[in-house]
């Protein structure tokens, strides 16, 4: 009797917590939304049309404006536009982002698409477009994304209305005839990114053609490249040209990386670097300085590569990023010093060690800055 109150007892003791253990999880389970689903009552298309909104994490404690990536066909590219923004803008390759989808289904897209092409131009800038900016912080940076019969209405809306967007990716379709590739004008440069695959076997040809009519005329002010990327299908290369597409408007937005210190002296050096950063300022209204991020990587490009003389060049002409935070340490200050004592340099040499000694005393680099002072001191590497 008492060995089945035992088990009773033990039996309800381990049920309790299982459903403790389940309540806790069942707490964690919470629904993940992204975006919002918003309906505008168009009187242009005679019909109550969704679009669907995202802001980025930072908008609501900023005051700042964002650009915009519009979605043709929102009902598939939507959710494929927000995650290829979130993923570019952790490494500063895009900035953040407001992203719209405009969800239109067959057969009513090919139709809008085609025939009707300028009401829904009307549609897309007096009442989408409207909206965004009345409703949300934006900037004037626009870019807009279209996937098939999208492709095809794009082409030619860029060249008819450049003023609308800064920048069309289009791919899988897409095409404009001479006549309107000729007649494009514009007072701003507006960039132009088509994608498309030999596998897409619907639509290659028109856009092979597309790209020969730009070869052929060369728009001023339109900035245009073609590529193909022959691993995707029809029905993949979408999520990929959107990412690619992104990349290519955003060429200058990040900091620029080298490959080599050859590179960087075949683009023209320090003349690259200020024309670079003078032109990134006059597209995005960033700093026009040279930024730390490019003179640490310079820095640590030479030193890795084992160049002398352009890592004293960079650490010259880079001398204030050495007094930021990021080298208030005895890690750089031993890694510097082992660098200077390697080349027989002995008087920078003996300036790091002696820092890091000094500034960070009873670190794990004690012994070898010690050692490396005594070596520099007496003109010797071990």
């Amino acid at each position: 009797m008492k060995k089945r109150h035992f088990l009773t007892k033990t039996f309800i003791f381990i049920t309790l917590c299982f459903i403790s253990i389940g309540l806790s999880i069942a707490q964690e389970n919470n629904s993940i939304s992204i975006g919002i689903n918003h309906t505008i009552q168009s009187s242009i298309l005679n019909q109550d049309r969704t679009i669907q909104i995202y802001v980025p994490d930072s908008y609501s404690d900023s005051t700042q404006e964002y650009p915009v990536l519009y979605i043709l066909d929102g009902q598939w590219y939507f959710l494929s536009g927000v995650a290829v923004h979130t993923a570019m803008k952790t490494p500063r390759s895009i900035p953040e982002m407001i992203v719209v989808g405009i969800n239109t289904s067959n057969p009513l897209r090919r139709r809008l698409f085609g025939d009707e092409n300028k009401k829904f131009t009307n549609f897309l800038v007096n009442e989408v477009i409207h909206y965004i900016d009345s409703n949300y912080r934006t900037n004037n940076h626009r870019v807009v994304f279209g996937w098939e019969s999208a492709a095809y209405y794009l082409s030619n809306l860029i060249l008819q209305q450049s003023e609308i967007f800064d920048g069309v990716i289009i791919t899988d379709g897409g095409y404009a005839s001479e006549d309107k590739v000729k007649g494009f004008t514009s007072q701003k440069d507006v960039y132009l990114f088509m994608a498309n695959s030999k596998k897409d076997i619907y639509y290659i040809n028109s856009t092979d053609a597309f790209n020969k009519v730009l070869k052929d005329n060369a728009p001023q002010n339109l900035i245009w490249n073609y590529s193909l990327f022959n691993d995707e299908v029809h029905e993949s290369l979408g999520h990929l040209a959107l990412y690619k597409g992104l990349k290519y408007f955003y060429h200058n937005y990040n900091s620029p990386v080298f490959e080599s210190i050859q590179q960087y002296i075949d683009l023209g050096g320090m003349n690259y670097l200020t024309n670079y950063f003078e032109k990134r300022s006059e597209r995005f209204g960033m700093d026009k300085q040279i930024d730390n991020s490019t003179k640490d990587a310079l820095i640590w490009l030479a030193w890795k590569r084992n160049n002398f003389k352009y890592f004293t060049h960079f650490m010259t002409e880079f001398e204030d990023v050495l007094t930021t935070q990021r080298y208030a340490s005895a890690y750089w200050q031993n890694r510097f010093g082992q660098f200077y004592l390697k080349h027989n340099d002995y008087k920078n040499a003996i300036k790091y060690f002696k820092a890091g000694l000094t500034k960070y005393p009873n670190s794990q680099f004690e012994e070898k800055m010690q050692k490396g002072l005594i070596n520099a001191k007496n003109g010797k590497i071990d």
